[in-house]
């Protein structure tokens, strides 16, 4: 397959006035969690990891959707091929993607101003900070789809409320920037993300970079902990998940553009 969305990079970086930018830029399916998307978005972690010149990364988008969660034309995989197989490759891959924001020696700075679902999420939960504009939605809708925001949860619940968390991830209803400022998921609900993120990189700025590291270092401990003592039981309840007749159901619904099965008939 050929086109401007398979030649284009679907993630783009560039460094100025000691901040990188990556900018998520895979409009066609919204921003979604691709293998390609994982891979050219660790690699630009990498790369400002690796440049001392770098004292913070603000992580942006294009589009109206900031991350639309997991590529589900990617998830669903081959006819042939073994959903809970496929489901343990791309939740290995988001694992090793959320413990990289949380261990980069330098701050994220989420800006968003668009619709974050699912798997998106879980990327705006392990950012350090994160500023979200007047067009922005939030939504956990995995349960709408027969699953569940099994390895997303070890960066969203500590986040939220426990309240917001039993509503918003049995529900799946979306809420707005405002709400997620209240219940914790982002930090600041802007009317100007460039003006607001500006500010906060102004900040960090007057910070040094050992000291920028060791105190996200203190903020993120318990985070990796939860990696390490629950990451193997969440990967295998995404995977067993993902193989099952309710999850396929859910998916074939969605790509129908239908009601599942066991929504209430009207």
């Amino acid at each position: 397959m050929t086109g401007p969305e398979t030649s284009a990079p679907y993630v783009r970086s560039e460094v100025a006035g000691g901040f990188a930018t990556v900018t998520l830029d895979s409009p066609h399916n919204r921003n979604a969690i691709s293998s390609r998307l994982v891979g050219e978005l660790r690699q630009a972690l990498a790369d400002a990891a690796a440049d001392d010149s770098v004292r913070a990364v603000v992580l942006t988008h294009t589009g109206g959707t900031f991350c639309a969660g997991a590529d589900l034309s990617e998830a669903s995989g081959a006819p042939d091929a073994d959903p809970a197989e496929l489901a343990a490759g791309r939740t290995a891959q988001m694992t090793e993607l959320l413990r990289e924001f949380l261990e980069l020696p330098k701050p994220i700075i989420a800006r968003i101003d668009g619709h974050v679902r699912a798997g998106g999420m879980g990327l705006v939960g392990a950012c350090d900070v994160a500023v979200a504009g007047p067009s922005s939605t939030f939504a956990l809708t995995e349960a709408r789809l027969g699953l569940a925001a099994s390895i997303i949860s070890l960066t969203v619940l500590p986040r939220m409320t426990s309240r917001a968390a039993g509503r918003y991830f049995l529900t799946g209803e979306k809420f707005d920037a405002a709400a997620a400022e209240r219940l914790g998921l982002i930090t600041i609900a802007s009317e100007d993300t460039a003006v607001t993120v500006a500010e906060v990189c102004a900040e960090l700025a007057l910070a040094s970079p050992q000291g920028l590291a060791e105190s996200k270092r203190l903020t993120t401990v318990r985070m990796l902990a939860d990696f390490d003592r629950y990451g193997e039981e969440l990967a295998a309840q995404s995977a067993r998940l993902f193989g099952s007749p309710e999850a396929v159901e859910g998916m074939t619904a969605f790509f129908q553009r239908r009601p599942p099965a066991w929504a209430p008939s009207e």
